[in-house]
């Protein structure tokens, strides 16, 4: 078939994009570079595989901006979502996948989309103008000579963070004479389970020799060139929270609060988080543990942990290099770069944060370049829909100066008029009611345009 739109990366937002271009009836042709081609973090060739947390973070739709996010991708049709549902484990309130399943789904549903063709090849720089409409959904972890070609195109210098993984335990190597099943404060999660987290406690001498350990351990060398780069905030190693104040980890990651040790029956001064990773329940992720540590260092300081004395690791923490453009600067308000509309960006490469803004963002761009490919007029969805919060932050509503990646939160959101009166609790409340239902007017009116 003659494609008529080029996807370049078959990560969440590529894959995303391509759904939802294919599902509105364009011929799509995706690009991956996987397997001819690795990464520093990729361990398969499967579309949308999940390099770091098999976590969607809260799946809470009334209450948190990320569940808002979820529930509108889910009313918009996403592949992600479906995938994600299907293949969704316990984690409390929050939507954490069987990895492999999830991108498991996501690749056969791409491979057997009768408007989809998958392309097993890299993409070296910017495609030529013979290819007409092109999505850019490289990622953070964008090749050099694609991020090269990326930087003479926009005259711009890359912006770049680093980023970390956490380990993944077996399970049959945790001690469960100490460890627990609970989450925090018993909350029941999207499966109905309230004890969905395995908890490891700390008395004040354990934590405090862990955090001096954590300061101690020998971590990954920096190349010269990566000295200067930044850290995303959101996902910082463990030891550079830790260097932060003794106490940093135990108001983090660690916190205690709204967990009790059944052995004691009292609240332990630190608690160790770990999440189900894999559909078998034998994987478990430590919720915070990402990491720069060498991995000698890893299995040394994690092993002092009550509970993982004996522990296996299935993998272990790493750090890469992510890069994203500077889309306020380049990008218009349809993920059209400025200089060549012909290109749109999509995914963690335009300055989202998370594997759910990620693919939103390639939802929007599939969508996008759809519409115009098909000759139908558009509107960007509504500031105060999640899909719109983010789009506006990062084609605008961000300063350019100071851009930085963003996870989707309440405060990109407009504010309600004072006169309104509407605060705390109630007022996440009522901009996600606004969201759903602004949501369902664009879509509404995006069905009837089609």
């Amino acid at each position: 078939m003659t494609e008529n739109l080029h996807i370049v990366g078959g990560g969440l937002a590529g894959s995303e994009a391509a759904w939802q271009a294919a599902e509105a009836g364009v011929k799509v042709l995706l690009h991956e570079m996987r397997p001819l081609r690795g990464t520093e973090a990729h361990q398969t060739d499967s579309l949308a595989e999940l390099v770091c947390s098999n976590s969607f973070r809260s799946d809470d739709a009334a209450n948190n901006a990320v569940g808002l996010l979820h529930e509108e991708m889910r009313r918009a049709g996403s592949l992600v979502m479906r995938a994600a549902d299907a293949h969704k484990l316990p984690a409390g309130g929050a939507l954490a996948v069987d990895r492999h399943g999830f991108s498991a789904a996501v690749t056969a549903a791409l491979e057997g989309h009768p408007r989809v063709r998958i392309s097993r090849e890299e993409v070296t720089a910017l495609p030529p103008a013979d290819w007409g409409a092109t999505i850019i959904a490289t990622g953070p972890l964008t090749s050099a000579a694609l991020g090269s070609s990326i930087r003479d195109a926009t005259g711009a210098d890359q912006l770049a963070f680093f980023d970390a993984i956490a380990p993944i335990v077996h399970r049959d190597s945790i001690d469960f004479d100490i460890a627990w099943f609970q989450s925090r404060y018993d909350k029941e999660g999207p499966g109905g389970g309230v004890a969905d987290y395995i908890n490891l406690p700390m008395d004040e001498a354990q934590y405090k020799g862990f955090v001096a350990a954590l300061l101690t351990g020998e971590k990954t060398d920096f190349k010269e060139w990566e000295k200067t780069t930044p850290y995303f905030e959101a996902c910082l190693p463990i030891e550079v929270m830790a260097a932060r104040g003794e106490q940093t980890l135990s108001f983090g990651p660690m916190k205690p609060v709204g967990l009790m040790d059944p052995r004691t029956g009292r609240q332990a001064h630190a608690v160790v988080q770990l999440r189900q990773d894999n559909k078998l329940g034998t994987l478990w992720n430590m919720v915070g543990f990402q990491t720069k540590l060498k991995h000698a260092e890893q299995v040394r300081i994690f092993r002092t942990i009550p509970g993982l004395e004996n522990a296996q690791f299935a993998r272990l923490g790493g750090l890469h290099r992510n890069t994203f453009i500077n889309s306020p600067r380049l990008l218009d308000g349809e993920l059209r770069l400025k200089s060549r509309p012909a290109l749109r960006f999509a995914g963690q490469v335009t300055g989202v944060e998370g594997y759910v803004e990620s693919a939103a963002i390639g939802l929007l761009a599939g969508r996008f370049a759809a519409a115009e490919q098909l000759g139908r007029a558009v509107a960007p969805p509504p500031p105060t829909t999640a899909f719109g919060a983010l789009l506006s932050h990062i084609t605008g509503g961000a300063d350019a100066r100071t851009f930085q990646p963003m996870n989707v939160n309440f405060g990109l959101f407009p504010e309600f008029p004072k006169s309104a009166k509407i605060r705390g609790k109630d007022r996440k409340q009522a901009m996600s009611r606004r969201a759903l239902d602004d949501l369902a007017a664009w879509l509404g009116d995006k069905q009837a345009a089609e």
